[in-house]
């Protein structure tokens, strides 16, 4: 118990502990296992009766009671084939040697190989490099030229075995011994008509017989790009990859700038990733990171709004994430290959972060109120159990463990959420509706101009159509209000002030902590002078860093990227 008695000795306990007791405490556990399980395989569209085996790793699972439940619920036969206290040491040694580590971007290794032999007898072998059985093929491809009468054989360097002497077609298998784990040589020889040796070069094949084969692995995730469907619409998901894609996977999209960025100016382009699937709003996935172009990243010129912005993209197998984005209008190249991570990169500090789960449950918790209030669903009532215990686990100062596990929580919530809301689509339309429209009587109709207000009634009733016949303009509406609400505040001294004061006093929803820090000493110092032009930049450069949240739907997401 690493404590002692009062004589100073080490103390001990010995507690007993039952099957019949344990089984009750880890029961949750379990059955949240089991439910990531039938996830995945209705993901991979499969069904239990095309599962062949379950194969259990980690050292929870050597508990019997456990592997019998997770089979009978699943109704799959178990697996003891498999050490689970070391499946995840062998599988990534199996994969770590699948992969080139000479190449920069760490690819796999080529299953296929190739031999060219040169001159008048232009002859290929293909053959398979890498495979985990004890044989493998080289095959001869002639190319249509004719070998009339060749011959040729394969001998093994390491242990003698020869194929002797085959015909030479196009088309001819050898079956070749792969005799040893690893490196397998041999050497092709070739014979004419006459029977004479023609020359090869190189003539030497090197097969590798592997602990097993490494297929492309699927990305667990999906990954976008937030970009506004239209301009003047909404922020939408541009997926590079979806879940379920092999990877690695690269490819190239074509974007439109959104506004105007001059050279020098102290605005930028932001490409935002996010990961997950959340169509609304966006900012329910987790964030990724972002590539931002900057007026300060170029020297002269200046990217007008729809210029082409060509971003080339890569995810690799292990889950990093390049970007680089061409403007060819100003003839310049940005990101160069700028790396990401999907699981850590754009990540808050765990050890630091649980203010900002707190924060964030309890406006999703307030989400769910809301929701409830309107519609009838039993899995608002788990959701809310499952968010309350992330927000109780977060108080005070929890190990960084407990509080990605409560952030883990929050973001199951928020996916639950997702598919309430497509399923109860026209009233919770109404609710955001409402929501807006509130907050425009209460805290911005006294500050618009005639205009204005007549424009924002346009639209509110605008949408209550759009609800009604259910089509998909009614986000685009919803964005013009929050815009109007937006436009209308920002004109206003004493929002400025209120939104540096909010936005300062939430460090937690800054991942970059330098640049929040400088942003709001300057703040301070315009707050102090009066200079509310400085204070303006201060709080428009601060929306742009802060991580967005539930409690900023009544105001425009800085989005300037369109789909190309």
């Amino acid at each position: 118990m690493r404590c002692r008695d009062v004589k100073g000795k080490e103390m001990y306990l010995d507690i007993p502990l039952t099957r019949e007791a344990l089984d009750p405490l880890i029961k949750t556990r379990v059955f949240e296992a089991i439910d990531a399980a039938r996830q995945a395989i209705i993901k991979a569209g499969l069904t239990a009766k095309n599962i062949e085996r379950i194969v259990f790793v980690g050292g929870p699972t050597q508990y019997k009671p456990l592997r019998d439940l997770v089979c009978r619920e699943l109704a799959v036969p178990g697996s003891g084939e498999v050490d689970p206290m070391t499946a995840v040491a062998t599988g990534a040694s199996v994969f770590a040697e699948s992969i080139d580590w000479t190449t920069e971007a760490h690819s796999k290794r080529s299953s296929r190989g190739r031999m060219s032999s040169e001159g008048s007898t232009a002859i290929v072998f293909d053959f398979v490099a890498r495979t985990p059985d004890k044989q493998a093929r080289i095959v001869a491809r002639l190319g249509g030229q004719t070998c009339n009468g060749f011959d040729f054989q394969v001998d093994s360097l390491d242990t003698g075995w020869s194929s002797g002497r085959k015909p030479l077609i196009n088309g001819a298998i050898i079956e070749v011994p792969l005799s040893k784990p690893n490196e397998n040589d041999f050497k092709i020889f070739v014979f004419d008509g006459q029977g004479g040796p023609v020359e090869l070069s190189p003539n030497r094949v090197v097969i590798t017989r592997t602990l097993a084969s490494v297929d492309a692995i699927p990305a667990s995730h999906s990954i976008g790009i937030e970009v506004l469907d239209r301009l003047g619409g909404r922020p939408v998901l541009d997926w590079l990859v979806r879940s379920g894609d092999p990877l690695p996977k690269k490819g190239k999209r074509t974007f439109r700038a959104g506004e105007s960025l001059k050279a020098g100016e102290p605005k930028a382009l932001h490409f935002r990733l996010w990961e997950g699937e959340i169509e609304e709003p966006i900012s329910d996935n987790r964030p990724v990171g972002e590539l931002k172009i900057s007026g300060a990243d170029f020297p002269d010129g200046t990217i007008t709004p729809g210029a082409a912005l060509e971003c080339q993209y890569e995810m690799t197998d292990s889950g990093n994430i390049r970007l680089q984005v061409d403007v060819p209008s100003i003839g310049s190249t940005f990101g160069e290959g700028h790396n990401f991570y999907s699981r850590q990169e754009g990540q808050l500090d765990f050890a630091s972060a649980s203010a900002r789960v707190q924060n964030d449950g309890q406006a999703t918790l307030a989400r769910i109120d809301k929701i409830d209030s309107a519609v009838d669903d039993p899995r608002l009532d788990e959701v809310r159990s499952t968010l309350s215990k992330a927000i109780s686990e977060s108080e005070g100062k929890p190990d960084p463990e407990t509080v990605q596990e409560s952030r883990e929580r929050v973001l199951a919530a928020k996916r639950v959420l997702a598919a309430v809301r497509k399923d109860h689509l026209k009233s919770i339309r109404s609710l955001d509706l409402d929501r807006i429209v509130s907050f425009f009587n209460n805290h911005v109709r006294p500050h618009a101009r005639t205009s204005e207000s007549d424009s924002f009634d346009n639209l509110v009733i605008t949408a209550r159509r759009s609800i009604e016949r259910g089509d998909s303009d009614f986000e685009f509406h919803l964005e013009a209000m929050r815009g109007k609400n937006f436009e209308i505040l920002w004109r206003q001294d004493w929002f400025l002030v209120d939104r540096f004061k909010d936005m300062a006093s939430e460090p937690e929803a800054f991942p970059d902590q330098v640049k929040f820090r400088e942003l709001v000493t300057a703040g301070q110092a315009a707050v102090k002078s009066d200079n509310i032009d400085r204070l303006r930049q201060v709080v428009g450069a601060l929306f742009q860093l802060r991580i967005a949240t539930d409690g900023d739907d009544d105001f425009v997401h800085p989005t300037n990227i369109l789909r190309g």
